[in-house]
């Protein structure tokens, strides 16, 4: 007999923790989150969760706070004898920094992951990491999920002629070479120099985009400079149209002004961090079936490959010949 399963959000992913819980087919748990008057955090389940297998979702954007809480959460689970403890995180905060770019800095996203095994987690559910190794700072499983399952149909949609897909910039080109492959079509890569954090000094692209509709592709649109500035270029390169397909909408500073003075059509985002405001230029698609098919997948003991763009690639080739 399986244990039973619990679902809990944290305060800082509401919206998309009851989508997830409707699509899996129950109600939310009952946890009181509240903070002394001096900020300091504490979690309490209003039920008993002993025995039962627990997800826990929360994304890790900032403020700091998300991510105490969801530790908070963490380790309450484990004190109350939960079963198993499953970490949902829509969004991996702290992903960009994944390694020692420069002397005497810190490597955060293996902090998070430490913290997150020491709290008790028995398992990740993420999205979308900034770098995929990140994986590797775990020694427990974790579940990547690829945001083309949502982005590919709604790219379908659209019904582009002279479809090109393009990457802001060089790390992202493994990402964007897959849908390109996907729809058996060109992509060109949009290549920046920074001088520092969210400064483009100079960029250029790399390929044709002449008449062409043109689709980036990124996962993390922060102060949107970096689409706005490519979006520009594109368009100066003689591009159709561009509009921007982004996972997470960190979407700090001035992105939103960005956003809309620039030349995208659109920016098309996941609901893994909640948007601040409503924009006539962004349009949010929901992670929720998503990840309520991951979720009811761990606790099934089921594979999710069919989740990921490889299974969906295969199936293409197998249709095309």
């Amino acid at each position: 007999m399986n244990p039973s399963i619990k679902i809990f959000s944290g305060t800082g992913t509401q919206g998309v923790s009851s989508k997830i819980a409707e699509r899996f087919g129950i109600a939310l748990g009952k946890i009181n989150i509240q903070k002394f008057s001096d900020g300091e955090i504490q979690t309490v389940y209003m039920e008993s969760i002993r025995g039962d297998y627990v997800f826990l979702i929360q994304s890790t954007n900032a403020p700091s706070d998300n991510l105490m809480e969801l530790l908070l959460m963490i380790d309450a689970a484990r004190r109350a004898s939960a079963y198993k403890i499953v970490v949902v995180m829509p969004y991996y905060g702290y992903a960009r920094q994944d390694r020692k770019d420069k002397p005497r800095v810190a490597i955060g996203s293996k902090l998070i992951a430490n913290l997150l095994v020491a709290a008790g987690a028995n398992r990740i559910i993420t999205m979308d990491l900034h770098a995929p190794q990140i994986q590797g700072y775990f020694d427990i499983p974790v579940d990547h999920l690829d945001s083309s399952a949502i982005f590919i149909p709604y790219i379908e949609k659209l019904k582009l002629k002279n479809l090109t897909f393009a990457a802001p910039d060089v790390g992202s080109t493994n990402r964007v070479r897959e849908i390109a492959s996907y729809f058996n079509t060109d992509m060109v890569i949009c290549d920046k120099h920074r001088k520092r954090a969210n400064e483009i000094a100079s960029m250029v692209v790399i390929g044709d985009v002449k008449d062409r509709s043109i689709i980036l592709i990124d996962d993390i649109c922060d102060t949107g400079g970096t689409l706005a500035k490519a979006a520009g270029l594109l368009m100066e390169k003689g591009a159709k149209s561009v509009r921007a397909l982004c996972t997470h909408p960190v979407l700090s500073g001035n992105a939103y002004e960005n956003i809309e003075n620039s030349a995208l059509d659109e920016l098309v985002v996941c609901d893994t961090i909640p948007l601040k405001r409503e924009s006539s230029k962004i349009k949010c698609l929901s992670v929720a079936d998503l990840f309520a098919i991951a979720i009811r997948n761990a606790y099934e003991n089921r594979s999710i490959t069919s989740l990921f763009i490889h299974s969906q690639l295969k199936a293409k080739r197998e249709e095309r010949q």
